[in-house]
């Protein structure tokens, strides 16, 4: 069935605005090329001239762009994060992880929420796929690839925070995708080859993946804000304990 059954939608504004709709909802992602113009025109129930007027209005906005003998793609809607200089800043100091797992924990718990509370039969296959590709990875592998693992886990965190069907709250942490991973990757290096921690994020990641699929909105959002705090805890008392080590072997070495 066509997405666009009402007439109005079928004009090339209303072809603008459901392609605008489609991308919020993150159905298209920056970078992502559309379909052909005639699979756009099967699945929108649209005339090719009506989808054509409606991407170039879409192109006049910055939303798409058309490369020859490519087809239109996703702008990136967020500028470029190698550029951004408040990014490099972050990226710089050590305090910035902490910061960013009380984000992560403000968001994240809230969109464990809502995609508990709103997600569709589809969302929970999706969110479904990405735990047992991450888990299915844990438990294989010999030798952890920390960075494939933490896109791993990332995926499986982005993929809840799709379901919850808040735009603005998708774009927002994929705004802040570079940073997010950088603290996942965190976590991965310092945590995963300690048998307790590693335990303790796999059991973790399950109960939030159990809650969510189950449809219990209270249960995600506590288990998703316990996950964060607690590798936040975890990261504190190795930094601590690495601190001790190092006054101890200045000492030794005859610094102090």
């Amino acid at each position: 069935m066509p997405l666009t059954s009402d007439h109005g939608l079928r004009t090339p504004d209303g072809v603008a605005a459901t392609l605008e709709q489609l991308i919020l909802d993150g159905v298209f992602r920056p970078g992502q090329l559309l379909p052909s113009e005639r699979r756009l025109c099967d699945k929108l129930g649209v005339s090719r001239s009506s989808l054509r007027e409606g991407l170039r209005i879409l192109r006049s906005k910055g939303v798409i762009d058309t490369r020859h003998g490519r087809g239109s793609s996703v702008a990136q809607l967020v500028p470029p994060r190698d550029d951004n200089p408040l990014m490099h800043l972050f990226k710089s100091q050590p305090r910035t992880l902490y910061d960013l797992l009380e984000v992560r924990a403000l968001l994240e718990g809230e969109s464990a929420f809502l995609a508990a509370s709103r997600g569709t039969p589809a969302d929970r296959v999706l969110i479904t796929r990405h735990y047992l590709e991450m888990a299915d990875y844990v438990a294989e592998a010999g030798i952890i690839d920390v960075e494939r693992l933490a896109r791993l886990d990332h995926a499986f965190h982005l993929a809840i925070c799709q379901a919850s069907h808040n735009p603005v709250l998708v774009h927002t942490l994929q705004s802040l995708t570079d940073l997010l991973l950088s603290s996942v990757f965190a976590s991965v290096k310092n945590l995963y080859h300690r048998a307790e921690p590693r335990e303790m994020i796999n059991r973790q990641h399950a109960d939030l993946h159990e809650a969510v699929v189950q449809g219990k909105p209270a249960l995600a959002k506590r288990v998703a804000l316990e996950h964060l705090t607690s590798i936040g805890e975890r990261l504190r008392d190795i930094e601590v304990e690495t601190q001790r080590l190092e006054r101890s072997a200045m000492r030794l070495e005859g610094w102090e």
